[in-house]
């Protein structure tokens, strides 16, 4: 579930759970505060792009993605803006399971047996270059362009003066790890700008280290107005969320009588930023971020060996977070049909590649993908096992189909 960033069996920050828990178990946020919240706020906000200096906490993802949605459409109601309530996201993207996130999120599957969702969820194209339109498919820049421009087209069809915000992960997760082609993020900016849409950054897998950085923006070098975290902030030992939001969003309701009506009862729990704050510690001590990047070029070349499987079609990502697409034709990439899917992915594989001792993620929204998302502290060796059981489990795979 790309949480474990420091690894387990981390005795000091379990302990540093159990030191909050003795001391003070549980105090709420909702017109109060407890010091691990202020510190770990004040520790996010120095970390954060930009002047992304408001922190908001949630216990997990899908309510960061709900309270970004929320503040959003509160926000723009409050400077006199009431009609800007739809939100632009990719096609195949994930944004968790709550109504809201469900509404932003662009899998059909998912959402079917929920609806009618909350109005305003609006798709736009994603950055899979391995299955770009052929018009750009052998230019990436000019992909990048097109799929971003998308953007700027579905604010013009659905009228600008509608529009609160679009929702993009740095890297996307859901079909497989697709990064953003060079010049992307630079012209998502430009176009927020230009029709006063806010940019949110939804880095509930990319945050803390997963590209290399503690915010997967900083990676690919554009500032959002609002970044929404969870996962890694704890690295799986406790659960936390929340969202940076930025001083300008923040200013209507510092400085008038408005307020920000939205708060969870273990929205920042104590024990939780105890371990966050913990967490965070591993990362200076042992500058995860830089092992990270002094190793991402191995880890790619490692895994890039697979190419000569005839199963592999692609493999893609930054930083250690990697997808690698299985196809049934490497010529034509022809993809499986889904009952392919369901007997290669949950027939064999997911407990093939268990058994050999292999734990990650095999998934088919979108096209059928094996996703990887190690610990930061992985070296070398570590590399190299992945690759040998994978070659060994795909080998068995195609053998099989």
């Amino acid at each position: 579930m790309f949480v474990s960033q420091i690894g387990h069996g981390r005795k000091e920050v379990a302990e540093a759970g159990a030191r909050q828990g003795s001391e003070l178990a549980y105090f709420p946020l909702w017109s109060y505060a407890h010091p691990r919240a202020i510190e770990l706020a004040e520790r996010l906000a120095d970390l954060a792009p930009g002047n992304l200096n408001r922190v908001f906490f949630t216990t997990s993802g899908s309510e960061a993605v709900e309270a970004a949605w929320k503040l959003a459409k509160q926000y723009f109601k409050t400077v006199g803006e009431p009609g800007r309530y739809k939100v632009i996201s990719r096609d195949i993207a994930y944004h968790g399971t709550s109504m809201g996130a469900l509404a932003i999120t662009g899998l059909a599957g998912i959402k079917e047996p929920f609806e009618p969702l909350p109005p305003g969820g609006i798709r736009v194209p994603n950055t899979n270059f391995y299955r770009a339109p052929d018009f750009v498919a052998g230019d990436l820049a000019g992909f990048g362009r097109w799929a971003a421009d998308e953007i700027e087209r579905a604010i013009l069809r659905e009228g600008p003066e509608t529009v609160a915000a679009v929702f993009l992960e740095p890297l996307q997760n859901s079909g497989g790890c697709f990064p953003p082609p060079p010049g992307y993020f630079a012209r998502v900016r430009e176009i927020c700008d230009r029709y006063g849409v806010l940019l949110v950054s939804d880095e509930v897998i990319c945050a803390f280290g997963r590209l290399g950085y503690y915010f997967g923006s900083q990676r690919y070098g554009y500032q959002p107005d609002i970044i929404t975290f969870a996962k890694g902030v704890t690295s799986g030992y406790s659960p936390l969320g929340g969202m940076l939001v930025s001083d300008r969003l923040m200013e209507p309701f510092a400085t008038g009588h408005a307020s920000f009506l939205h708060g969870v009862t273990f929205a920042g729990h104590p024990v939780s930023c105890a371990v966050a704050l913990a967490n965070l510690d591993v990362f200076e001590k042992e500058d995860l971020l830089g092992n990270v990047r002094a190793n991402e070029a191995g880890f790619r070349a490692t895994l890039q060996k697979l190419n000569d499987l005839p199963i592999v079609g692609d493999v893609r990502g930054d930083g250690y977070f990697y997808g690698i697409e299985l196809v049934k034709d490497k010529a034509t990439r022809e993809t499986f049909s889904d009952d392919e899917s369901e007997r290669l992915l949950r027939g064999f594989l997911s407990q093939a590649l268990f058994e050999a001792g292999l734990v990650c993620r095999a998934d088919d929204r979108g096209d059928p993908v094996i996703q990887l998302s190690p610990p930061l502290t992985c070296t070398q060796e570590h590399f190299d096992e992945i690759e040998q059981i994978l070659r060994s489990v795909l080998t068995e795979a195609w053998a099989r189909l």
